[in-house]
């Protein structure tokens, strides 16, 4: 969405791919959060991991054509603090067991009031540690995979303690590899686009992360100036446009780099790394998501100045004649000839028997 000034006329402060870490506060949806901050900043937005109305923490808002991470970054493990009030009492020794039997591969189903298919699905807790224990509450901490619902974790703790339990409080601390160490708030938002207004954008600047800090963990290729252009343009990567590279397979994601670290484009690896040196010949990178404007380098290709001769002119065909209509074939053909008395003849007279 694009932003607007509170005066008069449009404010565009960003206009580069990039992502921002709010601390999204309780209340408010993910999605009106997201649209604050493309109204402060003047840029389109978009934003990777829905939080509920009442749940606070890291919510990652991506700016400009950054929206196109949204995949990758809606895949990124997470991160939990949750605040879990159980409805009896239950003995510590038992809360601490749950932790043990609630770790691993678990089936769950989306609440009702989830905005996706409540279809059953597969998720996976790979941390619960039990921070604290007053009563009945019971503060904990769960590392798990992207679309694991804790409120449907708290009713199965309670269910499997024999007690019944629901989920008091939320906070996501970590998204990925954002955490809460780089978030801001709203207001801290809005206070480096008041200064980037007057003139002092050094603020705004420093919270805005590049693009690749959203995929640390795949693999990375470097290329050279020149065939940035033509990549920015569609065109396939080939091995001589390659300066460096980490190893990677045959179909995987890789992030594309320039020699100054900007992100280029994500791309699908046609080849594996092994197969193939930096400067060979041959495809290796078919571009999925560009970053980077055409334009942004200078062009490395040029248009070829071969000159190819013009082909022969096939000599012309006769023309066919249009096909005659039904009445201007039946005057041209062969006048119909009629026997007996119509045509004006005697009939002819029988042979006699004997």
């Amino acid at each position: 969405m694009t932003g607007e000034s509170s005066g008069t006329g449009m404010v565009h402060l960003w206009n580069r791919p990039g992502i921002i870490v709010i601390d999204k506060p309780k209340g408010p949806t993910s999605h009106e959060v997201a649209a604050w901050v493309g109204k402060m900043l003047g840029c389109q937005v978009g934003h990777a991991g829905t939080l509920d109305p009442q749940v606070s923490g890291v919510l990652l808002i991506m700016l400009g054509n950054a929206v196109r991470l949204a995949p990758l970054l809606l895949q990124h493990d997470k991160e939990y603090i949750c605040l879990m009030r159980l409805h009896k009492d239950v003995d510590r020794e038992r809360i601490l067991k749950l932790a043990e039997e609630f770790t691993g591969r678990l089936y769950q189903r989306p609440p009702r009031k989830s905005a996706v298919k409540r279809a059953l699905r597969i998720r996976e807790i790979q941390k619960l540690e039990i921070l604290d224990i007053n009563g009945r509450l019971v503060l904990f901490r769960v590392q798990c995979d992207a679309g694991t619902y804790i409120r449907s974790l708290c009713h199965h703790m309670g269910l499997a303690a024999g007690a019944g339990a629901h989920m008091q409080e939320l906070r996501r601390t970590r998204s990925g590899s954002f955490s809460e160490e780089e978030v801001h708030t709203l207001y801290e938002v809005q206070d480096a686009a008041v200064a980037a207004r007057a003139g002092d954008p050094a603020v705004l600047h420093a919270m805005i992360l590049s693009v690749d800090a959203a995929v640390p963990d795949l693999p990375t290729i470097i290329i050279r100036d020149a065939a940035i252009d033509a990549v920015c343009r569609g065109a396939q990567l080939a091995g001589v446009g390659i300066i460096g590279m980490k190893e990677f397979k045959m179909g995987e994601t890789v992030a594309v780099l320039s020699q100054k670290n900007e992100f280029v484009c994500l791309g699908k690896a046609l080849v594996p790394s092994a197969s193939f040196k930096p400067g060979d010949t041959g495809l290796v990178i078919a571009p999925t998501v560009v970053f980077l404007q055409p334009g942004t380098y200078p062009r490395g290709w040029t248009k070829s100045d071969k000159v190819f001769p013009e082909k022969k002119r096939s000599e012309r065909k006769p023309e066919k004649k249009p096909a005659r209509n039904p009445a201007e074939r039946r005057e041209r053909s062969a006048p119909w000839k009629p026997y007996g008395k119509r045509a004006g003849k005697p009939n002819s007279q029988p042979r006699k028997k004997g």
